[in-house]
């Protein structure tokens, strides 16, 4: 059974972070050098779960809609491209550092949590003025009354508990670093903050080489990098990341129509990938981006409480207008059904693999008692959907002897080719069982003296616990239909 520290007992997430580690899915980075600050590595199962993640999202936003296809821009961009974007000039969040702890923190998050402690405390009405109030200082851009107000809401560093504060000041969140063979030649590039822009500069080119006609889309996967000064809750917000993102090109006037359809095709998408309906919420945006029209959130229920995990946005024509502008190289479409040129409009879905990946972890995380009496005991597994568990299935032989350990390596060549398999045959059946319980396998495949009469083999189903029969011919068709990616899409 999974280890337990007393200490995360009441603790969900500790106990999620703790499990992750154990057992193989998430590690701190640079950890023997005491590690690096909101920057994670991914184990051996949680490589394979991320994987499973990210291609079932691909398959389903490539294969399941004829009018989007993919691309893989590169990292590095122009310079000139997050000008145009926006992120140069505007990219910033508000700091505020405490003189006596030396620590930093986001001024808006402070305020935000403050307004939590009203909520929580049943005064609503206080929360919501708190945040207006918030929100119109940021809009105007006034920090030393953000300052100010974070002082007179008696709000204290939770280190050095005092409110002994500096100045609010606004920080950009992009890495810098310089292209070029000799120093004195370099130029300053950024790693991009998100992969929206390897998108826009490409639209053309995708529209005309792949021949595609509005309304069409272009998905993404890769990584962004944003200098979070602030980056806790585990891989909920690191400073390197990855994102899915798909901007769907409309015709002007479109875009609330595709807007509400890829909303609802959102949340269904998360639903069908076995979500429970009440961990989930759309969270309309009452304050929009600079480039937006609407835009809303798909927030699930983490154990720190809602938070978003994918947003919807409809981002106007803003980035292909403002590439366009600085370009100088139009970024328009001609339209044959009405016989006009114009720049389109964009929808845009994205969603981050790693909060993707922390929500079905949470999700699947399972405790439960079983037995009675003084036999009573915690049983811990993760309740993966098996469209992405890490393991499909482990062929586990009874005994080393008698020839079991052969004819269980028989059966696990004739599946590797299409499954991730675990083969393994020390110690005893019953604890092979649990460590696969652990790690989310959904199928445990056990090799007794029956099948070397027979070909039949017993499997152990993870959530239940239970046992049937199955000829070893039939283990393939068996697996392929408990696995396969239609068992997400025909409920899309």
């Amino acid at each position: 059974m999974a280890k337990k520290d007393k200490n995360n007992d009441n603790n969900p997430l500790k106990q999620i972070i703790g499990h992750a580690k154990e057992y193989g899915f998430v590690y701190q980075s640079s950890e023997i050098y005491d590690g690096l600050q909101a920057v994670y590595d991914y184990g051996p199962y949680g490589n394979e779960l991320k994987k499973n993640l990210k291609e079932l999202w691909w398959q389903s936003m490539t294969r399941l809609n004829q009018n989007i296809v993919g691309i893989d821009a590169s990292i590095f961009m122009h310079p000139l491209t997050w000008k145009a974007s926006g992120h140069v000039d505007s990219f910033n969040d508000p700091m505020i550092d405490n003189k006596d702890s030396k620590k930093r923190y986001r001024a808006d998050v402070l305020l935000e949590e403050k307004a939590a402690e009203y909520e929580k405390a049943g005064d609503n009405a206080k929360a919501s003025a708190l945040l207006q109030k918030m929100g119109q200082l940021l809009d105007a851009e006034d920090l030393e009354a953000v300052r100010q107000l974070i002082i007179d809401e008696g709000i204290v560093c939770p280190v050095s508990e005092t409110a002994n504060w500096t100045e609010v000041r606004q920080f950009n969140l992009m890495f810098s670093t310089q292209v070029g063979s000799v120093a004195d030649d370099a130029s300053e590039i950024y790693l991009r903050p998100e992969t929206a822009q390897g998108i826009f500069v490409n639209f053309l080119n995708v529209q005309k080489t792949a021949r595609m006609k509005i309304p069409f889309g272009i998905a993404q996967i890769g990584k962004a990098f944003r200098n979070e000064i602030v980056a806790r809750q585990f891989i909920f917000r690191m400073r390197e990341f990855e994102q899915m993102e798909m901007q769907f090109f409309v015709r002007p006037g479109d875009e609330m129509k595709w807007y509400e359809h890829w909303k609802e095709s959102r949340m269904k998408w998360h639903k069908a990938l076995g979500t429970p309906e009440e961990k989930l919420r759309f969270h309309d945006h009452d304050k929009l981006a600079h480039y937006a029209n609407a835009a809303a959130d798909i927030e699930f229920d983490f154990p720190f409480g809602f938070k978003e995990v994918e947003g919807i946005h409809s981002r106007t024509d803003f980035d292909l207008s403002q590439h366009q502008t600085l370009s100088k190289k139009k970024q328009q479409y001609f339209d044959t059904e009405i016989n006009k040129n114009y720049v389109p409009y964009v929808v845009e879905t994205s969603i981050g693999a790693d909060r993707l990946f922390l929500m079905v972890l949470s999700n699947a995380y399972t405790e439960e008692m079983v037995g009675e009496g003084d036999k009573a005991k915690m049983r811990t597994f993760l309740k993966f959907n098996p469209v992405i568990a890490p393991v499909k299935a482990a062929i586990l032989p009874l005994t080393k002897k008698d020839g079991l350990p052969e004819k269980g390596m028989e059966i696990f060549e004739s599946l590797k080719y299409d499954f991730n398999l675990i083969y393994e045959e020390q110690q005893s059946i019953g604890k092979r069982y649990t460590r696969q319980d652990l790690i989310g396998t959904p199928f445990c495949i056990a090799v007794d003296h029956q099948t070397l009469e027979d070909n039949t083999v017993t499997v152990r189903h993870r959530d239940t616990t239970e046992q049937e029969r199955i000829a070893i011919e039939d283990l393939h068709g068996f697996l392929s239909k408990a696995c396969s990616l239609r068992n997400v899409f025909d409920k899309l």
